[in-house]
């Protein structure tokens, strides 16, 4: 049996319907109605009708028409890490009902695959982009800029590139988490952190150092290879193996802190009594591990709000994006969630 397609409605059939302009069903359409003098009684008679075709505007075309699709790009590390998955949450809450959507996705901080994110959005014409830029896509950064097209980034930002960003005070969350530590008695510490040379990571490396320096007390780093997932456990396992005069260990990202979680518990040692631990950044597991383990926490509601407001703050004033003086760089605190891997028994 044979079945005809459903024709698409047009706007210039809803027009022609109703006997009036393809402007005014546009107008009305638009929410223009009242300020264009259309009477109430037009417009509720064009969207009652709208209504009953079930007419659905062709978004394409008025993203040509008017040069916005109401799209954003977002582009994060790892959108399964709950940091980002709860930061990206939270910006596409607060951009949809501000009238825009997001589309997101994850560049496992791999280069070569962040730039063919970015080409991908900017064939999708977004209207803006928010970034966690891995190292090297200061490039594609550059265009977008050059694009005038707004841009945010955070969790890390491109030192040498005058864009929007918003990060946390990486450097005071690890120093004040070392001093939490001193000050519980620990006085032989360590910190794993990865080999990036990321700004984040880099200000959170400082903050470990700045607390050893000022007590003059040995540091004990390791930098962990993140791109070989299959070496990451054994490469902790053997520092602490190497280093079992510890007393306390710091680890600079969550997914460091799992690892290591496996690495302590695979060596049988007890926490805090034998290593005391801190991650940085929080976790479900780290609430529901015993002991519950001590976290560096981040503020991913004001990240994200800050974030989604300073982009649509320059899509709605699309003039001051030429101006330099405008860049908005916010630094937010962390707090440190005290559990009881890091308390001395």
């Amino acid at each position: 049996m044979n079945s005809k397609v459903k024709k698409r409605t047009l706007i210039h059939d809803i027009a022609r319907h109703l006997d009036v302009s393809i402007a005014t069903v546009s107008l009305v359409l638009n929410g223009k109605a009242k300020q264009s003098r259309i009477s109430d009684a037009l417009a509720e008679r064009v969207l009652a009708y709208v209504k009953e075709v079930g007419y659905k505007p062709n978004h394409l075309a008025k993203s040509l028409r008017t040069g916005k699709t109401h799209v954003i790009g977002l582009v994060v590390e790892d959108i399964s890490n709950p940091f980002f998955a709860t930061v990206a949450w939270m910006i596409e809450k607060q951009a949809f009902e501000r009238g825009y959507r997001i589309i997101y996705c994850s560049t496992d901080n791999d280069t070569s695959k962040a730039k063919e994110l970015i080409t991908m959005f900017q064939d999708r014409h977004v209207d803006g982009y928010i970034i966690v830029p891995p190292e090297g896509v200061e490039e594609q950064v550059s265009v977008i800029l050059r694009e005038q097209i707004p841009v945010v980034l955070f969790d890390r930002y491109l030192p040498d590139l005058p864009t929007n960003y918003i990060v946390v005070d990486g450097t005071k969350g690890t120093y004040e988490a070392a001093q939490h530590l001193l000050e519980q008695g620990f006085t032989s510490i360590a910190f794993v952190t990865t080999d990036s040379k990321q700004t984040q990571m880099e200000a959170r490396l400082q903050g470990y150092v700045q607390a050893m320096e000022e007590r003059g007390l040995q540091q004990r780093v390791k930098h962990v290879n993140i791109t070989d997932s299959e070496k990451i456990l054994a490469d902790i396992h053997s520092f602490i193996a190497e280093n079992r005069d510890c007393d306390a260990i710091i680890f600079s990202t969550n997914y460091l802190s799992i690892y290591g979680l496996e690495a302590i518990a695979q060596q049988k040692l007890r926490i805090p009594d034998d290593l005391a631990v801190i991650s940085y950044d929080d976790h479900d597991l780290f609430r529901l591990y015993t002991p519950a383990i001590t976290v560096i926490a981040q503020p991913v509601e004001s990240i994200a709000k800050n974030v989604i407001d300073i982009l649509l703050d320059q899509l709605k004033h699309p003039s001051d994006k030429e101006d330099t003086t405008a860049i908005q760089a916010v630094v937010l605190p962390t707090s440190l969630v005290v559990r009881k891997s890091s308390i001395r028994s």
